[in-house]
């Protein structure tokens, strides 16, 4: 797991670097996919940083030896990551919903200053959602097994155990219904619209159409990756909470299942902030291009495979006189 860590923290800056360079120096018109996908590369980046701390972390055992600070501050992260991610997924939905099947009255709603708005909404409530994770994520020391351990404590709100397996339950449940489960839901609204509608007028597209059809293909890559990554990891997190509550299984065999599935799942959803760089380079022909302008790489690429065409038709005479004629 240690290893995945940095592996996904080498991937993920590179690769969310390059995504936020190309989006924010590109010079043709940014178009408001874009913008949202730069904000989510920013969560992205900006999450992926403290991976070498949680990467030390797990490699000790389950010891933090980087104080108290950096467990509230890397832990809220984490969970500002979470949040942004989403809300930024339900945006990019929600404007592709209003492109397609409203696309002629939703000019207003679609606007730069309402993109804007949205954006700021996004990173507030992500980061009040996130809140009490910087409040009561401190270091625990551990007398049993003379470890330091960066986890939740209640004490400032209850001194009863009781109270504090429900603070414990409620924190995770909310976390995963406003974090995941709703937002989710949303999209999921959006594109039944957004497939009906496409599905009815699939056989006149227009080339503008075309266009949007193509963003959609990457937008609903990136929802349903996203889904793929994150959904083991709020299952687990909510049987955990619901066992809390006497409403799943409290068996030793039971908890000791969901404690060891618990870091592997925690690592697929990780694996998510290294993974849409990826996908955008794949589907997005548009980034492609951009990128490999903004990274002098295009000119080398074009002249590269002039040379190999070059070579092929000496090598083929036959080949170059029938792509001629």
């Amino acid at each position: 797991i240690p290893v995945l860590y940095m592996l996904i923290f080498i991937l993920g800056l590179s690769g969310n670097g390059v995504v936020i360079f190309t989006v924010w120096r590109s010079k043709s018109k940014r178009r408001a996919a874009d913008v949202y996908i730069g904000n989510l590369a920013f969560a992205d980046l900006t999450f992926v940083v403290t991976l070498p701390l949680w990467a030390v972390y797990t490699a000790l055992g389950y010891h933090w030896p980087f104080g108290v600070a950096l467990c509230k501050i890397s832990s809220y992260v984490v969970l500002v990551n979470m949040y942004a991610s989403v809300f930024c997924l339900t945006c990019l939905s929600f404007d592709r919903y209003l492109a397609i099947v409203h696309s002629l009255s939703s000019s207003r709603l679609r606007s730069r200053g309402t993109m804007l708005a949205s954006l700021g909404a996004i990173w507030l409530l992500s980061g009040l959602l996130a809140v009490p994770t910087l409040l009561f994520r401190t270091t625990l020391n551990d007398q049993n097994s003379n470890r330091t351990t960066c986890g939740m404590d209640f004490s400032l709100v209850t001194g009863n155990q009781k109270h504090e397996l429900l603070w414990i339950a409620g924190l995770s449940l909310s976390s995963s219904a406003l974090g995941f489960l709703l937002p989710f839901l949303a999209m999921t609204i959006f594109y039944c619209f957004i497939g009906c509608t496409v599905t009815r007028h699939f056989n006149n597209l227009r080339k503008e159409d075309q266009k949007k059809k193509r963003l959609l293909k990457i937008i609903t890559t990136l929802v349903v990756v996203f889904a793929i990554c994150w959904t083991p990891f709020h299952v687990l997190k909510s049987m955990d909470a619901l066992s809390y509550l006497n409403l799943a299984p409290t068996s030793c065999g039971f908890v000791r299942l969901l404690l060891l599935a618990h870091p592997y799942a925690t690592c697929l959803a990780y694996v998510n902030s290294c993974l849409n760089p990826l996908l955008y380079a794949f589907f997005d022909l548009r980034f492609r291009s951009q990128c490999l302008c903004l990274l002098n790489l295009k000119s080398t690429w074009l002249e590269q495979k002039q040379e190999n065409l070059i070579c092929f038709y000496s090598c083929f005479p036959k080949k170059r006189d029938t792509v001629m004629g």
